[in-house]
């Protein structure tokens, strides 16, 4: 998907925005791949209402920019549930008013049942997580969602890391979304890349920031993917 002038600006506002509030971080992290990181992405520490708001306008302005067609929103358990509402208030703030629905991870045995919660999952339905780090997520999102009747349609996300995934331990030549757009036929936009984050650190050289613009791209050398 083609990205305007005005979403790079966008995307380079999210990375300003994900610093200063202290989740996107730099030095040296073990991921969930067990490769050693120069940077690190905790969306769990957009913890107060000022930073969740803000967060929220950044994702509706990326969905609504994206032109990507939905009639609902899913947030899979746990992160995903109150991403899920909080965008939706937001887009019902700028105009777009939509239901939205999330899981519970173990099913309700009283009162109303099941795993599922809020709006009845119809129609297309869009996708709100952190990241995407394997598409195991987004693979559970598409079960429970088809289960109820509903088209999974598109995925919306924080941060694309545009590097390669694993499978059983060993690097594939794709990255998650890739695997998600390709393989399981969603949609997927990000508020912001790998690459928009090298570009803001491009343009910090000249402070302390800009030190980190080396480890990060070499980073990318070794385990990204190509768009």
């Amino acid at each position: 998907m083609a990205v305007d002038a005005g979403a790079d600006a966008l995307a380079q506002d999210f990375v300003q925005f994900s610093v200063d509030s202290g989740v996107l971080r730099f030095g040296e992290f073990k991921t969930k791949a067990g490769r050693l990181s120069p940077y690190f992405f905790n969306a769990g520490l957009f913890d107060d209402g000022a930073k969740l708001g803000r967060l929220a306008q950044f994702y509706a302005q990326r969905i609504l920019a994206s032109g990507i067609a939905f009639d609902m929103i899913f947030g899979p358990a746990y992160k995903g549930i109150p991403l899920a509402a909080v965008v939706a208030l937001e887009l019902a703030r700028q105009g777009r008013n939509v239901p939205y629905a999330y899981n519970r991870k173990e099913a309700k045995d009283h009162g109303e049942g099941g795993t599922l919660v809020g709006a009845p999952v119809r129609g297309r339905v869009l996708i709100v997580d952190d990241v995407m780090s394997a598409g195991t997520a987004a693979r559970e999102s598409i079960a429970i969602i088809r289960a109820a009747g509903a088209t999974p349609h598109a995925v919306a996300i924080a941060l694309d890391r545009q590097e390669k995934a694993t499978e059983n331990g060993v690097d594939v030549d794709h990255s998650a979304v890739q695997y998600v757009r390709h393989q399981l036929g969603l949609q997927v936009c990000a508020i912001a890349r790998l690459a928009d984050l090298l570009q803001y650190l491009e343009s910090h050289q000249s402070d302390s920031l800009g030190a980190h613009h080396a480890p990060v791209l070499a980073y990318r050398q070794r385990y990204g993917v190509d768009d």
